[in-house]
């Protein structure tokens, strides 16, 4: 690397939800796919859960889920939310608005939104507010949740190409 360059800092995207097994790390490895296809290395990726024991494994209906999809979950380890956590994402976005008082009593301030809100931007097309949690639930409720957050990490990505497309 040239040390006369400046390093181009990387943005770095939190997604947040109740334990880290079920909805935030499919979006996690979501988004980290949809980057590696569209070539982005700029950006960071990481989940966490307001409720989470750390170190837990992603719940057997995600990794089914990601696993019809392609996507390998099984290193996943949860991580609960921290000071330190919030202050390392540039933007954080949570499933529910319960998840969002959370972050935002913790300190996460401006850069804390829901993730239906912020996929939606100007065009709310019938974008849920809060993604379902499928904790617990059939194989159909955990595909479900894959699917549709598959379509908000996509709209979430798209709404960040101006500042992050190479």
């Amino acid at each position: 690397m040239d040390a006369d360059r400046p390093s181009i800092e990387p943005f770095r995207l939190l997604f947040v939800c109740t334990g880290n097994t079920c909805r935030s790390p499919l979006a996690e490895a979501i988004a980290r796919r949809e980057l590696s296809g569209r070539g982005w290395g700029r950006l960071e990726v990481r989940s966490a859960g307001v409720g989470a024991a750390p170190g837990g494994p992603a719940s057997q209906g995600s990794l089914d889920a990601a696993r019809r999809h392609g996507l390998d979950l099984s290193s996943h380890r949860s991580a609960p939310v921290d000071a330190d956590t919030l202050e390392w994402a540039d933007l954080i976005l949570v499933m529910s608005p319960s998840h969002l008082v959370r972050v935002s009593g913790m300190g996460a301030g401006e850069k804390a939104t829901l993730l239906g809100s912020f996929a939606a931007g100007e065009d709310p097309e019938e974008i849920p507010e809060a993604v379902p949690d499928p904790f617990g639930g059939s194989d159909e409720e955990y595909e479900a949740t894959f699917v549709l957050l598959e379509r908000l990490v996509g709209r979430v990505l798209d709404r960040l190409a101006p500042i992050l497309a190479p």
